[in-house]
Parts: C-alpha cells; structure tokens; sequence
C-alpha cells in the first residue's frame, strides 16, 4: 500500500496535541504508525535520496506546515503543541485536514504562496500526495535519468580509444589505479587473453583488478562472463570488472553472485550513474541547497 500522503498525518498529528501538552515528533510517529497500523516495510520505506524514511519525513513536514499555519507551536527541538488555533480547527469537524483548508489563516497563505507561486490548486506537491522536499528529489532524479541516456549516448557516438580512457577516468574517480599515468600504462591491451586491462586496486599496488570493457549495444549474456572468469583462473585473480554500455542478463547476474574469483558487472545505467556522481564528462549547471535551521546557533548561554 505504501506510505500515506503527508496531509494524511494532519488530523492524527492535531488530535494527539489536543491535550494541550508538549509532544515530541518521535512520540508522534510512534503513535500514529501504531493508529495508521503501518507495516514495518512501509516505515522502512525510503525517501530517493535515501537519506531519510518517507513516514519520517511526511511526519516532520505535516508538523511544519500546522507551525506556519499557527496551529501548533514549537516549544523546544523536535518538540510541539497545540495552540488556541488547533483546537478550533479540531472542533471544525473535518474528516481530512489539508493544506487547502489550511488557506483560511492568512500566516499560511503568505508562506504557502511565497513556496508554491502561482502554481494551481491542483498541480501543488500537496495535490500529489508529496512534501515539497520528495517533489525536488522526484525531478532531480528524473534530471539525472535524461541525463544518463545523453551520456550513453555519447559514449556510443566516440571510438572505442575514448571508452577505454574513460575507464580509466572512472576507476580513478572510484579511487583506483593510482595516478592517471600508472592508471593508463595498465589498460588498453585489447585482446590480452580474455582481459582487457587491469588496474592497482590501491595506490601502492598491493592488488590488481582486472578488467573487461564492452561497448555492446545488446544484452551481454552468461557466456561472455564466463570467458572473461576462465581469463581470471588463469591470471590467478581474485577480482574483475566487467563493464558494458548496455545490460547484463539475469543469467549473467546470477552467474557471478556465486564464483569465485568476485567479479563485479557495471552496465550502460551504473556506468552512467557513477559518471555523474563523481563529476565525470558533466559539469554542475546549477545547485540548490536544503538547509535546515541550526538549533545550536540559537541557543544562549
């Protein structure tokens, strides 16, 4: 079923502070995860980033759209209660809280506008169930899609010299090989029994991974692993990358979960991804950052 949208926790979250007590958000969660009867699998649940859960999210968010509304009142650090507001609000009788109900208090309207724009009623985050938060890592995350199948793109439309130094470039990005100089000295030997270069897995060379690199456009299937772990029995290898632009088949997959010498498969999507974590053949267009407030700067003496 998933994780309920955000402004399913806005009635949970204002009926728990009805009491006029001070509540913490941890106590909120453990109450309404128990109330919504969510399974440990939706809790667990994460957010694309994978930084946070999505309930542990939606949760903190609910409780900061009810404060800008002046329907709680933070007391302390993760810390809240209800305010003359919220419990009129509660004696509304609404079956759902949203955030458009929440427009009757002018203090929202003017940080919900100054957030959204001019965006229609219904195209807003709140409209699809997000926080505003998950809405900015969905479009990151479908940016970086687009930008993945440019890369392979390119790939595809340079010479195979280019791929292999762009092998070369990657593993050092994953802090392989050394310098670049040791790094280009120990690739490239195409046609080198089944193997078509190797790299130091450290700087001082105490291990060497072996590679193979493919830039197919079909699936790369069991055979051609195998060919390349019989290339490692007989170097007497312990390690292997094999790295295509396209995919690797479920045999191949789980052909090498198993085997010994530990071979690991990067296809045309990791090769992609990996590429633009760490900055290779992409530059930064333009960067947002997420703050959050700095609860020790506020602190007095």
């Amino acid at each position: 079923m998933g994780v309920p949208d955000f402004q399913s926790f806005f009635r949970p979250l204002l009926e728990l502070a009805s009491d006029g007590d001070e509540h913490s958000l941890a106590e909120a969660r453990s109450v309404i995860a128990d109330q919504m009867e969510l399974s440990e699998e939706e809790l667990a649940e994460m957010l694309p980033s994978g930084t946070q859960s999505k309930f542990y999210n939606r949760v903190a968010w609910a409780k900061s759209y009810f404060v800008q509304a002046k329907v709680l009142e933070s007391t302390s650090r993760g810390h809240f209660r209800t305010t003359k507001r919220g419990r009129e609000l509660l004696e509304q009788g609404h079956e759902k809280i949203t955030a458009r109900i929440l427009n009757q208090y002018p203090e929202f309207v003017e940080f919900h506008e100054g957030k959204a724009g001019k965006t229609a009623p219904d195209e807003t985050p709140e409209s699809q169930g997000q926080t505003p938060e998950e809405v900015l890592q969905a479009a990151f995350e479908t940016m970086n899609a687009d930008l993945a199948g440019e890369i392979l793109k390119q790939i595809g439309s340079n010479s195979p010299e280019f791929f292999e130094r762009l092998v070369v470039d990657l593993m050092i990005a994953l802090g392989y090989g050394g310098s670049r100089s040791d790094a280009g000295r120990s690739i490239g030997r195409s046609g080198d029994e089944g193997v078509d270069g190797l790299i130091n897995e450290d700087r001082l060379g105490l291990d060497v991974v072996y590679l193979q690199a493919k830039r197919w456009d079909g699936p790369v299937g069991r055979p051609e692993i195998q060919k390349f772990v019989g290339a490692l029995h007989g170097k007497r290898a312990k390690k292997g990358v094999f790295i295509t632009t396209s995919r690797f088949t479920p045999e191949a997959a789980k052909y090498v979960a198993n085997i010994e010498p530990r071979v690991v498969l990067i296809d045309g999507e990791t090769l992609a991804k990996l590429m633009i974590r760490h900055d290779l053949g992409v530059t930064v267009s333009s960067r947002y950052d997420i703050k959050r407030i700095d609860i020790d700067y506020f602190e007095e003496a």
